[in-house]
């Protein structure tokens, strides 16, 4: 049968109805998913060792003949082995197959095979547990450059490998959709040489021309689209203007002096709204550095000109913490601050919507609910939303429905991201840094405790408590953790998170047996918003000395008389994270610590947690993580509406990001539209690429 890219993945031999559904899991329908379905890995089987010279603890290729036919034996139910002696001219290799039945008939005496695995030293012989084999005049998977590939449960590596070596003929009849000219300069080779040896690479420099091309192509079509919302936005004048206004009249709202990186983002952010296009612009800052306040300038700016503007926050607590501190900052100035969330009452609700519609309410802060149907604006001018909660296209399109035109929308980022990453992860975004603390700022110091060392750390606590301070105590729940993270911290063989009764379990056990003579309290982002309320404000007041509590006070929650913050099983959490409740503490004028406790063993998570006890720089940090988990955990699954990599390392490609963005700007300079039939192609791929941002090309 010719195979085709459209051609089905039913198709192919291996593949039935039952593997058909465990492939879609991993996004692959037909032949052409395949092509594209990238190894995310390689090892090298090309030297094949002698039985003796194989060295041990390593994987390794080694040729030997079956010396006797396999013997099964049944252990127990569901347990089988199958075990077999191999030898060549130095020696014997003892081989062992737990539940792999087909090999009793596979393997046959007196015949020549490749065996793939890792040799270990079993008393005074040597053994291979369940490694992979292939007659040796055979070697379609040993003896060669050999793909790893994300897998699912009941998908092996070889079976992967078997479906793409049948769909790679089709490779042959793919359009090369780079423009000649492109190609040459770059130094880039064909598709076709590309998918080949992208799969299976003939050697290091195959493989290296192949992935070079496949990712300079990537980031070309990417820098092309983000090039088109850009030019598709500054050329929007359908914008609200908003008139500027001396910024010492907001500065003397302020009970504190702002940072010149605070004045330069606010003279950023006031020139673009004053543009007569919609801002959309992404304000970078560390924690600390006084991104809330930029907010507010954005949200009196736009009031001042009678016009209305929302903050959305990722949770509850935030929202209400920021409607607080905004409504203190700005009710002087005649701005009427107003809060709606999902879990207030349906009577709350009705009248803030009703206030909404009708313009006595100046500027609402809220949750997810802001974009709900049942919100009306009279006059929405400025979105501001929180970086967690990625406010992407498809949540701009929402309330730009609101509206009589597009609002300003200001996008601000809790997690430092390198520069460069910045440019492709908020790609359609300008971009502001505020890399500048407020003065009298006193470092974090953060230590990382084993375990055993728990009791010190309570007594910390009560030190701590008795000099006046109060004290955070984070917890993993594993019902607010993304699925990303929970796959790291599996991967890294992390402490297991608690269940939300757990973390009040926990709290019970510290007041009663650890701090009977302290008010401990908890809080978990599942409980009712009357409920958090209370217990932050008890908090805030000084009440409760010792809060236990899950990540919903990650971001923003300021209490200045927090001294101290302990992270349980700091292991499990990414280090952007960890950077992040660092934050909650530091913020008034006493010394301030951060203790990371785990029971971890694995060297790697050991060493990413000493990382944030050495530096408080939230960009370095954002850059170790970076490299620790890669754009895919670091990311998450943020939908902001646009196109996830699959072969570039936004880490590690920075070189090949520079080429294909002046190549992508000098083309679009010589041929704006594309227009040039050599240059349609391009078009076309930057349609597909794009297909679930809406509007890009219209």
């Amino acid at each position: 049968m010719a195979v085709g890219p459209d051609t089905p993945i039913t198709q192919l031999a291996g593949v039935g109805e039952a593997r058909a559904k465990k492939l879609a899991k991993l996004g692959l329908a037909q032949a052409a998913d395949l092509l594209t379905y990238y190894p995310r890995d390689y090892e090298d089987r090309r030297k094949i060792y002698a039985l003796r010279e194989a060295p041990v603890g390593q994987r390794v290729c080694v040729a030997a003949m079956a010396a006797e036919h396999p013997r099964k034996a049944r252990i127990r139910q569901g347990l089988e082995l199958v075990q077999l002696k191999v030898v060549d001219h130095t020696g014997a290799l003892h081989l062992t197959f737990f539940n792999q039945g087909y090999v009793e008939k596979a393997l046959r005496a007196g015949e020549e095979y490749i065996f793939f695995g890792t040799v270990e030293e079993q008393g005074r012989r040597r053994a291979m547990v369940n490694p992979i084999f292939e007659r040796a005049d055979s070697q379609s998977f040993t003896g060669r450059i050999m793909p790893i590939y994300r897998l699912t449960a009941g998908i092996s590596n070889h079976l992967m490998a078997s479906l793409i070596r049948q769909v790679l003929p089709c490779a042959d009849g793919l359009a090369d959709t780079l423009p000649q000219r492109i190609r040459q300069e770059q130094g880039l080779a064909s598709t076709q040489f590309a998918v080949q040896n992208i799969h299976f690479p003939a050697d290091e420099e195959a493989l290296e021309l192949a992935r070079k091309r496949l990712t300079f192509e990537e980031l070309f079509y990417f820098s092309v689209g983000l090039s088109f919302l850009k030019g598709r936005r500054e050329g929007d004048c359908s914008g609200c203007s908003i008139l500027p206004r001396p910024l010492e009249e907001f500065r003397a709202l302020l009970p504190f002096e702002l940072t010149q990186a605070q004045r330069r983002v606010m003279e950023e952010m006031a020139d673009d709204m004053a543009a007569g296009r919609p801002m959309n612009r992404l304000v970078q800052g560390d924690v600390g550095s006084g991104k809330t306040v930029v907010a507010a300038y954005a949200a009196w700016l736009t009031v001042k000109n009678g016009h209305q503007a929302a903050l959305m926050a990722p949770t509850e607590v935030l929202a209400e913490q920021h409607a607080r501190s905004l409504s203190s900052l700005l009710s002087p100035a005649g701005v009427q601050v107003a809060l709606l969330t999902g879990s207030m009452g349906a009577a709350e609700k009705k009248r803030v919507r009703t206030a909404l519609a009708s313009g006595d309410i100046d500027f609402v802060v809220g949750t997810h609910a802001l974009i709900s149907d049942g919100v009306e604006f009279r006059d929405l001018a400025l979105m501001v939303a929180d970086e967690q909660h990625r406010f992407g296209v498809a949540q701009r399109a929402a309330l730009a429905a609101k509206g009589d035109r597009p609002p300003h929308v200001l996008v601000m980022s809790a997690t430092p991201i390198p520069r460069t990453l910045a440019l492709i992860v908020y790609g359609d975004l300008d971009i502001s840094v505020i890399d500048q603390l407020p003065p009298g700022r006193t470092p974090v110091e953060t230590f990382v405790v084993r375990e055993d060392k728990r009791q010190r750390m309570y007594g910390f606590v009560r030190k701590q408590v008795q000099e006046g301070r109060q004290v955070y105590i984070i917890c993993p729940a594993v019902e607010e953790r993304s699925e990303e993270e929970l796959a790291l911290a599996a991967r890294e063989g992390a402490s297991p998170p608690m269940d939300l009764k757990a973390v009040k379990t926990y709290a019970v056990q510290l007041q009663e047996q650890v701090f009977p003579n302290l008010k401990v309290d908890f809080l978990h982002g599942r409980m009712k918003s009357r409920e958090k309320e209370a217990v932050m404000a008890a908090f805030h007041r000084g009440d409760t000395q010792v809060l236990v509590s899950t990540t919903v006070v990650e971001v923003g929650v300021d209490v200045p008389n927090a001294s101290l913050i302990i992270v349980e099983n700091a292991d499990r959490f990414g280090l952007s994270q960890l950077h992040q409740l660092r934050g909650r503490v530091g913020r008034g004028r006493h010394q301030s610590y951060c203790v990371l406790i785990t029971a971890t063993r694995n060297p790697e998570s050991m060493a990413r947690l000493r990382t944030l006890a050495s530096t408080t720089d939230g960009f370095k940090i954002a850059e170790e993580d970076l490299k620790a988990r890669g754009p895919g955990d670091f990311f998450g699954n943020r939908q902001h509406g646009l196109p996830q990599m699959k072969i570039a390392d936004l880490a590690g490609d920075m070189r090949l990001l520079n080429l294909a963005q002046e190549a992508a700007k000098q083309l679009l300079e010589e041929d704006p539209e594309l227009s040039a039939p050599e240059d349609r192609p391009v078009l076309e791929r930057v349609r597909q690429l794009f297909a679930a941002t809406p509007d890009i090309f219209n």
